[in-house]
């Protein structure tokens, strides 16, 4: 039970109306604020829903997104979010799909990664809080940054929706995330992922994953030569994206919320 591809990256931020702005001045559309829900303990038949405090906005694109994260409610802060942002707003959660989060949970306890199986729940349209939700079922394999993740949609229909899919600057699919990091962290994604790592042709490593998308683990030197204006807080650290676009982009290369966006066709 290997991945089956790339879902998401996770972005924190400080504040989500501010990176909303960042990310749309680059033709991205949006979604509205969506408040996180967990599950509580079961009422009746039912399953009460308890706000976590957190919140997103995402940019769906029709192979993958880009999550907006950051605290909404300063009564109930994340400290995973706050740990996050003092070390440097940007990419912090890199998330795998799976479509079997039983079996995925096998084969990561096989290969001696600590972890569980955790469901979670968004409004599927942020307009309607109280409509339909779109929920999910999570493995989080530690509370390292970057903090990996396998994850698998109960209810893809309600996240990938046809009106959030149309973006002014033509973006259809996150291709590949660029990570600056060592052989260590390499072969740990590589043992998340059930797949083997290959040589990059810049240094480092590339990890191919179904769907044609690739997560290159890169030196330093290597990632900030390919993604020129990126900075590097710390090793491990995910700098940037590679979006595709349906035509020529323009600009080629962007930058928002501490992430550098690589455009190609």
């Amino acid at each position: 039970m290997s991945t089956t591809g790339l879902d998401h990256v996770g972005v924190a931020v400080p504040d989500l109306d501010t990176a909303a702005a960042e990310w749309q001045a680059l033709g991205f559309t949006v979604q509205p604020l969506a408040p996180h829900t967990s599950d509580g303990k079961p009422t009746g038949t039912n399953v009460q829903r308890v706000p976590t405090g957190t919140g997103n906005r995402n940019i769906m694109l029709r192979q993958g997104y880009i999550e907006l994260l950051a605290t909404i409610d300063p009564a109930r802060p994340s400290a995973t979010i706050a740990r996050f942002l003092a070390h440097h707003p940007g990419i912090h959660v890199l998330t795998l799909a799976t479509d079997d989060e039983e079996a995925a949970l096998a084969r990561l306890t096989r290969a001696n990664f600590s972890a569980t199986i955790t469901r979670s729940s968004r409004p599927a349209d942020p307009a309607h809080p109280t409509g339909p939700q779109a929920e999910f079922a999570r493995i989080p394999l530690t509370d390292a940054d970057p903090r990996l993740q396998l994850l698998r949609h109960l209810t893809p229909n309600l996240v990938w929706q046809p009106h959030f899919l149309t973006h002014p600057n033509r973006a259809r699919a996150l291709r590949e995330v660029i990570i600056a990091a060592d052989a260590p962290f390499a072969a740990r994604l590589a043992r998340a992922a059930g797949l083997p790592i290959h040589p990059d042709p810049a240094g480092g490593y590339a990890l191919r994953l179904p769907k044609q998308q690739t997560i290159r683990i890169l030196p330093p030197e290597s990632a900030t030569r390919l993604l020129p204006g990126a900075t590097i807080p710390s090793l491990p650290a995910i700098l940037g994206l590679v979006i595709q676009t349906e035509g020529t982009p323009a600009p080629a290369i962007s930058h928002a919320s501490g992430v550098t966006i690589l455009f190609t066709a």
